[in-house]
């Protein structure tokens, strides 16, 4: 006789999988109508660009759409999490069911345990998206629009850069470009805050594998205690500069191209060069775990609202969700720039926005229905 299999989940029933199944079936349609019309919009917004440049369809949808979606579904995770649970959760409630699964003795905080087991899935997603794939997919998408977009074209760059590469060693550059050519580069050596050496070049080409600068003329400069200035031209300059390619680029647009573990060496190697940028470093790795941890938070704030009948209907529940999410959003960019500009600690700072609504989660599920 043959036995039908059936694939069992340690404490999962058949109101556990219902619940299960309107949560997620919810976010992913959600999810799915959402990418549709922002394509569709991208698209008619870019189509100039597309035409102009010429760009292949076979570019297009498989180096720019589909490496541009993860970026935006993790964007929005968190929205689309809220909105979902509030959405079939208040459905329920106006149908009674929710009346009906705490009459038949399911206590509140059991009830909770499928939002959380969805609220889990989502969270891992979005970290798998936070840490490995979107840091690709970045890339793939820049060198799109580097290549096919004009206004692009020359933002990877800023037209000066300075940064410090060692304790009292600065470099400046100017005109770096993708032909890894810069119009004219200076190297500056200080001692108790004073200028004491200085090498300057102009035209010069930088070997992205080795690290190695070259030009055709350069010049030196030593400083004596006194002020007097020892100066020299030489030719055929070869020097190794302390000093990644990567590094020229815009620091914010650098860091969302690194998958996690070499977010973690660049922070390590920022931080012994003593750069100036660290809390914005800093703040992007932070910046990963958080969201998807606030997958949680939401979760529980959007089922303490909705599962209570309330005058309004869905709609109600829907409009202070969003409101709620909005603000978790705004105050995640507000303690961003607080973490960015020194005036808080990274770590405080970023995770800041979870803690408060941590504690707004936990008083709604106090006044929830039990």
């Amino acid at each position: 006789m043959k036995q039908s299999m059936k694939i069992s989940w340690p404490g999962l029933k058949i109101l556990d999988r219902y619940i299960l199944g309107k949560f997620l079936g919810t976010y992913l349609f959600a999810i799915a109508m959402i990418i549709v019309i922002l394509v569709v919009f991208d698209y008619a917004e870019r189509v100039d660009d597309f035409t102009e440049s010429h760009a292949p369809w076979s570019a297009i949808i498989f180096d720019y759409y589909i490496n541009f979606i993860p970026d935006f579904i993790n964007q929005f995770s968190g929205l689309f999490t809220f909105i979902s649970v509030i959405f079939f959760t208040s459905k329920m409630a106006y149908q009674t069911e929710i009346i009906a699964m705490l009459s038949g003795g399911v206590s509140f905080r059991r009830l909770m345990w499928p939002y959380f087991l969805g609220a889990l899935f989502i969270a891992l997603f979005s970290l798998a998206l936070n840490l490995w794939i979107i840091p690709q997919s970045q890339v793939a998408c820049v060198e799109f629009q580097q290549k096919y977009f004009k206004k692009y074209r020359n933002q990877q760059y800023d037209r000066h850069i300075y940064r410090q590469i060692e304790p009292g060693v600065f470099v400046y550059v100017r005109d770096y470009n993708n032909s890894n050519r810069a119009s004219y580069v200076v190297l500056e050596r200080y001692q108790d805050n004073r200028i004491v050496a200085a090498l300057e070049a102009s035209d010069v080409s930088v070997d992205p594998a080795t690290g190695r600068w070259s030009a055709q003329r350069y010049i030196t400069r030593n400083i004596t205690e006194d002020g007097k200035e020892n100066f020299s031209q030489l030719r055929d300059l070869d020097t190794l500069i302390n000093l990644d390619v990567r590094e020229l680029g815009k620091v914010e647009q650098i860091v969302t191209t690194m998958k996690i573990g070499e977010l973690n060496r660049f922070i390590v190697q920022q931080r012994a060069k003593g750069a100036d940028s660290i809390n914005i470093i800093e703040v992007e790795r932070h910046c990963r775990y958080a969201y998807p941890m606030a997958t949680f938070i939401l979760t529980l704030i959007g089922v303490s609202l909705s599962s209570r009948k309330v005058r309004g209907g869905t709609g109600l529940h829907i409009g202070i969700g969003i409101t709620l999410c909005f603000s978790y959003i705004m105050l995640n960019r507000v303690f961003e720039e607080f973490a960015k500009s020194g005036a808080l600690p990274v770590m405080l700072a970023v995770w800041m926005p979870n803690i408060i609504f941590a504690i707004i989660s936990v008083y709604l599920y106090q006044k929830a229905p039990k």
